[in-house]
């Protein structure tokens, strides 16, 4: 992807088109209003508690690399829009996909079927599937199809406007005991402590030869 953002942008971009796609009526919206769709705490992953300077940074980012304005509906309050559909040439089914990967991060087909209707309705896993298909066969693709992880019998979808995340181990290994880290813990502190012994011994050598060179000036 040409545009980069950073996670705080992914979520403004993410939360103004799921706004604008299942409550339209209240489409766009105010800072006050978005900063509260980025920080809800249902269809969000990550949870984030962002602040309203943190949104307008985001915002004035976003409007730098033209996906977002501010709406000409005019108002005492101002409000926000932004302007993928157009920038893009997005569809609404595929306007609910981009936006459940922002909003959600990587997800199965399954998943994003499931998820993706409060926006788009899909009849089946296929038509998923074909949305994904053609975000991904564009000339400059707006998704990838992630490996599959270990655990897993479906890789995951990621948009490409961020970072594509570092695939995570599904089993994880078991915390070692209590005293098991503190053995570790003790025996790191012992290699240090040998670490630093060696360096001052090294020192006190170099600093003795460099006094019996200074004396032999003298003799």
């Amino acid at each position: 992807m040409d545009i980069t953002l950073n996670d705080i942008e992914v979520r403004v971009l993410g939360s103004l088109i799921e706004k604008e796609l299942t409550t339209p009526e209240n489409y766009p919206l105010s800072l006050n209003s978005l900063t509260n769709a980025c920080n809800q705490k249902s269809n969000r992953d990550p949870a984030m508690t962002l602040a309203e300077e943190e949104v307008v940074r985001a915002l004035d980012s976003l409007r730098f690399k033209q996906l977002v304005v501010l709406s000409a509906d005019g108002g005492r309050v101002p409000k926000y829009r932004h302007l993928m559909a157009e920038k893009l040439g997005l569809m609404p089914s595929e306007q609910s996909i981009i936006c459940e990967l922002l909003v959600r991060g990587p997800q199965t087909v399954g998943e994003l079927r499931t998820r993706g209707e409060r926006m788009h309705p899909f009849g089946d896993l296929a038509a998923v599937e074909e949305v994904l298909q053609e975000l991904m066969v564009r000339e400059t693709p707006l998704i990838t199809l992630m490996p599959r992880q270990p655990g897993r019998k479906e890789g995951r979808y990621a948009q490409l406007f961020s970072a594509i995340p570092e695939c995570a181990e599904e089993v994880s290994e078991a915390r070692p005991e209590a005293a098991r880290q503190r053995v570790a813990a003790e025996n790191e502190r012992i290699v240090k402590l040998e670490t630093d012994v060696t360096a001052l011994h090294d020192e006190v050598a170099d600093l003795r030869r460099l006094m019996e060179e200074f004396k032999k000036q003298f003799e």
